[in-house]
């Protein structure tokens, strides 16, 4: 398993100045700081396969290839350490819907409800070295943004297995090769829409299931309609072996469907006018 003792947490990486379009990618990455390892009751066994479990693999690089395929480059925030550390996509309070699965911004519980730390465990250490930090630097990148060009286009990239896992609040619903994640105020109809085309060919789309909602930092959600955010959830099946497995040829075709709507004039939509409604 990979540490993180040194490397940065995430990494901003730049797009055309010209762009309003964030790729964000929250939970591409395996590592764990030592320190951090020390508080998980999992052995290493079991630590490595709640990885492969947990983690959205090989999602950085799907949004590498499609901002490499894009006529506007598009800036990328990703996160370089795992969910298991903090995840920041959370609600860091009672706001949070997976606390009742011990799943808040700090995991006391695996992707299969064991225990993955001790009760009683102190989220604030974590939540001040990670979390807060993670939020600041994405809400800095947004503003940037819309200082730059009037607008900002959160395109929140994950994955998710083929077969619901135990900590699924809402795994009963259709599980579609892509997924559309959406919010009421940050989704305008026009940017889902463009994005289910998008994503026609690559097996077919759905709307917020398994998961719904994207992320949006808090200083905008609910109140600057300049930033527009959309999620893309895409089954593991589609272009990996799962669990935790290589990539496959679908890297490349999901890729190059993240990329279209960044490849026209018209469609640089991801441009349009996403938060938390089923957390993935």
């Amino acid at each position: 398993m990979p540490d993180s003792g040194t490397a940065p947490s995430f990494e901003l990486l730049p797009g055309a100045v010209g762009s309003p379009v964030i790729l964000h990618v929250p939970h591409s990455a395996r590592a764990i700081p030592p320190d951090v390892r020390a508080d998980i009751v999992l052995d290493d066994a079991a630590l490595e396969q709640e990885l492969d479990h947990i983690t959205d693999a090989h999602t950085a690089r799907i949004a590498e290839v499609a901002a490499g395929l894009a006529a506007v480059r598009p800036f990328r925030f990703v996160n370089r350490l795992s969910r298991l550390v903090v995840d920041p996509e959370r609600f860091p309070d009672e706001r949070e819907e997976m606390l009742s699965a011990g799943m808040g911004a700090v995991y006391t519980r695996t992707t299969h409800r064991e225990v993955l730390r001790r009760a009683g465990t102190d989220p604030e250490p974590l939540l001040a070295r990670y979390f807060r930090p993670y939020a600041r630097a994405m809400t800095e990148a947004v503003a940037d943004r819309l200082a730059a060009t009037g607008r900002a286009v959160i395109v929140d990239v994950h994955s998710y297995p083929t077969a619901a896992l135990p900590y699924e609040l809402h795994g009963e619903g259709p599980r579609p090769p892509v997924c559309i994640g959406t919010d009421a105020f940050h989704t305008p109809d026009e940017q889902a829409r463009l994005a289910r085309e998008a994503f026609a060919a690559c097996g077919g789309t759905g709307l917020d299931s398994p998961f719904a909602g994207t992320y949006v930092p808090l200083d905008f959600y609910g109140r600057d309609a300049r930033v527009a955010a959309l999620m893309v959830e895409i089954r593991r099946d589609t272009y990996m072996t799962e669990p935790g497995g290589p990539a496959g040829p679908g890297l490349d075709r999901l890729a190059k469907a993240l990329a279209a709507p960044l490849c026209s004039p018209r469609r640089t939509v991801w441009a349009a006018r996403w938060s938390a409604r089923h957390r993935h």
